[in-house]
């Protein structure tokens, strides 16, 4: 053939495993599970079934691509799960067979490996399928050798999915043939003579490639980043492709390590990295890619962009996971971000990676404003497909700004930030006045008493220890009910509106943070009885509930408490009344009125 020709065969499996193949170690792993293996193996049954072999209909299970090397070997560009799944087909039968009939059986040994002579006359042995990538291992030649029992620990996820698809073929063989070896042979006659597939060969790789990439597109088998993958190999020279596996292989281990989704983690660092125009779902990033080069540059580079993509994975755990800035020491407000966004909110990532260029100072200030605008949405209950929008919006104008620029970053939060608290700041006091106990997930909650304590602390002491928000979330630390949840039925009785208890109870205005060895003298006393614990808390939010701490004059400490009441008792209108002393202080606390616009 000549370099640009393409050719293409629809070949049954017996000739299939008359060349050899191998896998190269750029290739993703193997990944297919027992559903796949099972409908596999499913399929090729339910079709021979009820026909003799000479009568049965043939059976197409897909295409594969390959590109001949210069040892004789088909390199596999494409179909490497289908090739793969058909050698363990072909082990477990011939291990099948083997033991219901006690002898070796005939044929096998040459379609699993092969003697050939070189041209020097040598005798060279080789497997028909070799899989190259690392986490592969020595298993897939275990198998073909029948030496199981001579391997240890599993150790990857592609050992585990092989092994598990050896066994998944012998449970099917097992269960659908029992002990017929003629029945097992009938099904491997049929598997072998009419099951066909079509392998589409090219003697260029890049070439190759390309068709692997029409074959798979918009990602019909494979998703965006494993035709990311295919894109960045089809660019880079043939020089550059051990580099660009070991690159591939690092990014990958550094975004499962920290159990994020791939796909989320591409999607995030495009919105914070380029110009997109509207909502770029998931389905939709490798056909983005395709179509912006000029912005990514990855034809030109395929290996500096790799290394934008491991950067950003790697600072993508640190912000997230780790709550470390560039230096490595902890951020309070990262901290504190972990703590609102629980487990399933990322979207602040987008901004903050589109702005780990700034200087510490100038990134700590930004991670300040992201928690507070962060905070604002999810209180107020804004779906989150618009504030993506908006941070997507707003990281095209914070790559603007430059790592020491602080007037830039002003003017940023201003034109962002700023404005957007004040559209939300009617929604942000409604939901302040509305807020419960169960009108907000518990870690939520927690985060939101341990904020507003945490600030008039942070005002009153000056002290770095108050920035650290686990002081106020650790397990010492109780979220009490002013008003009893538990009450006896004189102290229900007792409350001015008992037959609305349980509303009362649950209120905002009658939540406070307590420490435990202080809650657990006063549990389910009136307020009267609970009075002198609360003055004994290192708290100043809950100590003043019954007294105003005061030193001096005009000191920080008087400051910072001056507009928090005191209740000499507890009724429903001093949880009504507490409850809009608490949404006044949350203004203060997520910067509502703070920032000019």
């Amino acid at each position: 053939m000549s370099k640009q020709t393409i050719h293409s065969q629809d070949i049954e499996i017996a000739t299939v495993f008359k060349d050899f193949y191998v896998v190269p170690d750029y290739q993703r792993e193997y990944v297919w599970e027992t559903g796949q293996v099972e409908q596999l193996l499913g399929d090729i049954n339910d079709e021979r079934t009820g026909n003799d072999l000479a009568n049965a209909p043939e059976y197409f299970i897909g295409s594969i691509v390959v590109c001949p090397r210069d040892d004789e070997v088909l390199e596999l560009i494409d179909g490497q799960q289908r090739m793969t799944t058909l050698f363990l087909i072909l082990c477990a039968i011939r291990d099948r067979i083997k033991k219901l009939e006690g002898k070796e059986p005939e044929g096998f040994d040459s379609m699993i490996a092969y003697s050939s002579f070189d041209l020097s006359g040598r005798s060279r042995f080789r497997y028909r399928l070799d899989l190259r990538y690392e986490d592969s291992g020595e298993i897939i030649k275990h198998i073909a050798k029948g030496t199981l029992d001579e391997v240890g620990g599993s150790g990857t996820s592609s050992i585990d999915n092989i092994l598990n698809a050896y066994k998944v073929v012998l449970n099917f063989l097992n269960q659908e043939f029992k002990d017929e070896a003629k029945d097992l042979r009938a099904f491997h006659g049929y598997l072998f003579n009419k099951v066909k597939l079509i392998r589409i060969q090219t003697e260029d790789v890049a070439k190759a490639l390309k068709i692997f990439e029409t074959i798979n597109d918009r990602g019909v088998s494979l998703d965006s980043m494993d035709l990311l993958k295919n894109l960045l190999f089809m660019k880079a020279r043939r020089t550059d492709f051990d580099k660009l596996r070991d690159q591939w292989k690092e990014l990958k281990d550094t975004i499962y390590g920290m159990r994020e989704k791939p796909l989320r983690f591409l999607r995030y660092f495009v919105l914070s990295r380029y110009n997109v125009e509207g909502i770029l779902r998931e389905d939709e990033i490798y056909g983005w890619f395709s179509n912006n080069e000029g912005q990514c540059g990855y034809a030109a580079d395929p290996v500096a962009f790799t290394n934008k993509l491991l950067d950003a994975a790697k600072d993508y755990k640190r912000l997230w996971k780790d709550a470390c800035d560039s230096n490595g020491a902890k951020n309070p407000y990262l901290e504190s971000i972990g703590l609102l966004a629980g487990g399933a909110t990322r979207q602040h990532l987008i901004l903050l990676l589109a702005g780990r260029h700034l200087s510490p100072n100038l990134f700590d200030r930004l991670t300040r404003h992201v928690e507070e605008i962060l905070f604002v949405y999810l209180i107020t209950g804004e779906p989150a497909r618009n504030w993506e929008r908006d941070f997507a919006r707003w990281a095209k104008e914070l790559r603007k700004v430059t790592d020491d620029d602080e007037a830039g970053l002003e003017s940023f939060i201003n034109h962002s930030f700023a404005r957007a608290k004040a559209n939300f700041a009617e929604h942000f006091d409604d939901a302040f006045r509305r807020l419960s106990y169960h009108g907000v997930q518990r870690y939520r909650l927690r985060y939101i008493l341990a904020k507003l304590t945490q600030y008039i602390d942070e005002q009153a002491w000056d002290s770095p220890t108050y920035r650290q928000l686990n002081l106020y979330t650790n397990r010492t630390v109780h979220i009490e009910h002013i008003l009893s949840e538990t009450p006896t039925a004189e102290l229900r009785d007792a409350f001015d509106k008992s037959d609305e208890y349980e509303d009362y109870v649950v209120r905002l205005g009658n939540l406070t943070l307590l420490e435990d060895i202080i809650n657990s003298s006063i549990r389910n006393g009136s307020y009267t009885e609970k009075m002198p614990g609360y003055k004994q808390s290192s708290f100043l939010l809950t100590k003043s509930l019954a007294e105003k701490p005061h030193v001096g004059s005009d000191t920080r400490l008087n400051r910072a408490v001056a507009d928090l009441i005191q209740f000499e008792c507890w009724n429903s209108q001093m949880i009504q009344k507490r409850q809009e002393m608490l949404t006044a202080l949350a203004q203060k606390v997520w910067g509502m009125f703070t920032t000019s616009i």
